[in-house]
């Protein structure tokens, strides 16, 4: 069901969501948009704390059964949709904020990368720190 997105989960018309690049957690973000609910208002329509749900929308972990029941009626979708993509998708008031949406996904997962690539470096300078006073006596 998850997984990474490489790209623009818009597809090339500009006209209809394409699912070829987005993520299940892609998904959950464009129908909650879609509804004008922010992270916090989800988590509390499903009971859930809002840690879960930005796991989900960020694709480190998926609902179970019964939670994704839950999910695909508050946001007033398919569990097929969700699940894989096809079938109908959420509606919007107008195209210009189904493009908004596909422009801050598409840079929410360019951020992410690059947040992932900062945070391997830190690693990698904090453990040379280590080393190089492994043994060092304080003054």
């Amino acid at each position: 069901m998850s997984g990474t997105s490489s790209g623009n989960p818009a597809a090339s018309d500009g006209e209809d969501y394409s699912d070829a690049a987005a993520t299940f957690g892609d998904r959950i973000t464009l129908a909650r948009e879609a509804l004008g609910l922010d992270q916090l208002g989800l988590s509390e329509k499903l009971g859930v704390k809002l840690t879960t749900i930005q796991n989900w929308e960020e694709d480190r972990a998926e609902p179970r059964a019964n939670k994704l029941q839950m999910l695909a009626g508050v946001l007033n979708v398919s569990m097929i949709w969700l699940i894989s993509g096809r079938g109908e998708q959420p509606g919007f008031a107008g195209q210009e904020a189904h493009r908004v949406v596909e422009e801050c996904l598409a840079e929410l997962r360019e951020l992410q990368g690059e947040q992932r690539q900062i945070s391997e470096r830190m690693v990698q300078v904090e453990r040379r720190l280590r080393l190089a006073f492994d043994g060092v006596e304080p003054i």
